[in-house]
């Protein structure tokens, strides 16, 4: 689940960044192959018809059935086990009764508790064949959360991160949402740091506005989770308090993984089981 930029959670955020033991690798593993596991299953079941309520139904059934709690149920009055963004919804849609039509994109947000461990983790899929543009902006901001993945390691910096994520999605035209972040993870849902998905950028005012120049060391946990705009990056909050859409109208996507930092590079915690990394899914 993404964060918003510079929102606080004072009663368990703490101010400074984790380096976990080598134990906690091991659990946050199991939380991610959990949440990975979630969305490999929900993939046979997206297609032309069915609803969102449907599809949140479905990932309820399963992290209870695997005793696992949902990080996002009871979160800040939140009432899914998932958050389901389709089309030009950037994130934090709300499941509900509308049926998926073919060509349709979306992005599947789940978080789970093993534990007291969270794993997170959203893909996108597509309800049949997507068009040729939104195919290319779902390949390039996969890509952009794997280069953001692959700048992680000790001595790197959340700044390199951000870089490697705009590049990747402004060399095909698009644009890099700015008013939403990754954010530390581990036994709770939203820690610090913010990790920002640009290096800089300036505002309509003219302000620099830079990704933090802090350094990565090993045993610290983050998610990236770039959401990247066919269009303009700028966003509109919808009346419900939670849909974030692009103002323009224009398609969203976003990927997301939870890592850490090893002694030598990155862990993905999130990875797909069965392979089911990207879309098109089997």
């Amino acid at each position: 689940m993404t964060e918003i930029v510079l929102e606080d959670e004072p009663a368990v955020r703490t101010r400074t960044i984790k380096r976990h033991p080598q134990e906690a690798f091991d659990s946050m593993r199991t939380a991610g192959r959990l949440a990975a596991e979630c969305l490999d299953m929900i993939s046979a079941h997206v297609a032309p018809g069915v609803t969102t309520q449907a599809l949140d139904d479905l990932i309820r059934a399963f992290v209870f059935d695997h005793n696992a709690l949902s990080a996002t149920i009871g979160y800040r009055g939140y009432r899914h086990a998932s958050c389901i963004s389709l089309n030009h919804v950037i994130c934090h849609g709300i499941p509900g009764p509308k049926p998926l039509k073919k060509g349709d994109i979306l992005n599947i947000d789940v978080a789970v508790v093993v534990d007291g461990w969270h794993g997170d983790t959203s893909r996108m899929f597509c309800a049949g064949e997507p068009k040729v543009k939104a195919r290319r902006l779902v390949d390039t901001t996969y890509d952009a959360m794997m280069a953001g993945v692959n700048a992680v390691r000790p001595g790197a910096t959340f700044r390199d991160i951000g870089r490697a994520i705009q590049t990747r999605a402004e060399s095909e035209g698009f644009s890099v949402v700015r008013d939403f972040c990754g954010h530390g993870i581990g036994q709770i849902f939203h820690d610090t740091p913010n990790v920002v998905h640009y290096a800089e950028y300036k505002d309509r005012f003219g302000a620099v506005h830079q990704a933090p120049d802090i350094r990565l060391e090993p045993g610290m946990f983050f998610t990236i989770e770039p959401m990247i705009n066919e269009g303009r990056p700028d966003v509109k909050f919808l009346k419900d308090g939670w849909t974030a859409v692009a103002r323009d109208k224009s398609l969203s996507a976003q990927f997301e993984h939870s890592v850490g930092v090893t002694e030598t590079g990155v862990e993905i915690f999130t990875l797909s089981p069965a392979g089911l990394h990207k879309p098109p899914y089997a």
